[in-house]
């Protein structure tokens, strides 16, 4: 007998985990026979929540938030929260190709909407989300609480009375030695998830050779709510809009794709180098670099799980698929993931199933995996078509773009597109 049972165990409390748990909570019943009875959820974190002091700087990682991510974070309670301390709206996006003269901008005017999407700070949502958790009477926070190893037990071993799942519930042991017994255990433990390991889930992956250089910088004039994205031959380097609760628009949080021994090369120099080399990459679009906070080196790969499901256990997030990071789509595709899941669980359960019956996870699974194989196959092509320096390539390349930026519906498909608006 586990030492604490629950219906659903969610490993991981980061955005993707900690939102698939607010969710769930928010609306998941145990079904016709229990109506009205709420799942009892638990979320495990490893490494104790603190809320960093962003009261002088910003957070270096930041997200950009789709208005479909945006509309979930309103669904679990934590957006207000979120807006009442900083979020950047983006009305434009700016691409541009650095050799040669190809051109696309973006504006929500032209899909009547009042931003493209919200630039913002991974820890504002993690914290809004931590403590929306908190106020939820059916979840809880378990931290710190290291998952060592999973086993499977048949029901009539009574890890979780009442389970209908013939294939037994999953048991969680925490390297504290504690034990937990669940009906659905979600892996949103990352990238590289030890939950996704033990369930020897297998993953393909490969290096891109490019490290991300992310940091906040200051910049001479201010963004005008615009996201802005430049195409090196030697990877992209974006400029994403944030705003102080003040107001003041003249800072930005930059990801710099980078060859590997030149962001080595970049992470060498002193500040006032760098922000003149960063200037340089993004043809001075906001004049100079006054400053730069510290900066971060992240190699970049891609990943996909070939399953996201056994019995019993749901991979969502990180820990299902990482892409580059060339359009910001990586959390919203995590957010879509916990959307999906959320959807059919509720649906099972609302039929008698287990949380983590195979029929609820399969339907999962078809769900999510073309889409975010479609999306990392786009990805991956823009990426390799941004790099190819044949003539006659860099020439399609930019007359398309330029091309695309003159047919109105065309652009607007896209926007509507990548806003999760289709």
């Amino acid at each position: 007998m586990a030492d604490q049972q629950y219906d659903v165990v969610v490993a991981g409390a980061g955005m993707v985990g900690a939102a698939f748990a607010s969710l769930l909570a928010s609306s998941g019943f145990l079904g016709s026979s229990d109506s009205g009875k709420k799942l009892r959820i638990a979320v495990l974190e490893a490494r104790p929540f603190q809320m960093p002091d962003l009261s002088s700087s910003f957070d270096p990682r930041v997200v950009a938030l789709t208005e479909q991510s945006r509309q979930l974070l309103v669904d679990v309670g934590a957006w207000e929260q979120i807006a009442a301390k900083r979020a950047c709206p983006y009305q434009r996006m700016e691409v541009w190709e650095a050799d040669g003269t190809g051109h696309i901008e973006f504006d929500c005017s032209e899909v009547r909407q009042t931003a493209l999407g919200h630039i913002v700070e991974n820890a504002l949502i993690v914290e809004a989300l931590l403590q929306r958790i908190d106020q939820l009477g059916n979840v809880e926070l378990i931290c710190p609480a290291t998952v060592v190893d999973i086993e499977r037990c048949s029901n009539n071993e009574g890890a979780v009375s009442g389970s209908n799942d013939k294939s037994g519930d999953i048991v969680v042991s925490l390297a504290d030695g504690s034990t937990i017994a669940t009906r659905l255990l979600v892996a949103a433990d990352g990238a590289n998830s030890k939950i996704r390991e033990l369930c020897g889930l297998q993953l393909r992956q490969w290096e891109y050779g490019h490290d991300a250089i992310v940091t906040t910088v200051t910049t001479e004039k201010p963004h005008g709510f615009a996201a802005r994205q430049r195409f090196l031959p030697e990877g992209p380097l974006a400029f994403l809009p944030l705003q102080t609760e003040s107001g003041d628009c003249h800072q930005c949080s930059i990801v710099w794709s980078q060859q590997a021994e030149v962001a080595e090369s970049l992470m060498a120099l002193d500040d006032k180098a760098f922000c003149q080399a960063l200037a340089r990459a993004g043809e001075n679009c906001l004049g100079e670099i006054t400053a730069v906070d510290k900066r971060y080196k992240i190699p970049l790969k891609q990943r996909h799980a070939v399953d996201y499901v056994v019995p019993g256990v749901a991979l969502i997030g990180d820990a299902a698929h990482t892409i580059h990071p060339l359009a910001g789509q990586g959390v919203n595709l995590g957010f879509q993931d916990v959307i999906a899941l959320v959807d059919e669980v509720e649906h099972g359960v609302g039929r008698g199933l287990s949380p983590g019956d195979m029929w609820i996870l399969k339907r999962y699974q078809r769900r999510r995996k073309p889409s975010n194989l479609g999306m990392m196959a786009v990805m991956e092509g823009f990426k390799r078509l941004f790099e190819e320096t044949a003539l006659p390539v860099r020439f399609l390349r930019n007359e398309g773009m330029s091309r695309v930026n003159q047919l109105g519906p065309v652009k607007n498909m896209i926007v509507r597109q990548a806003m999760g608006l289709l």
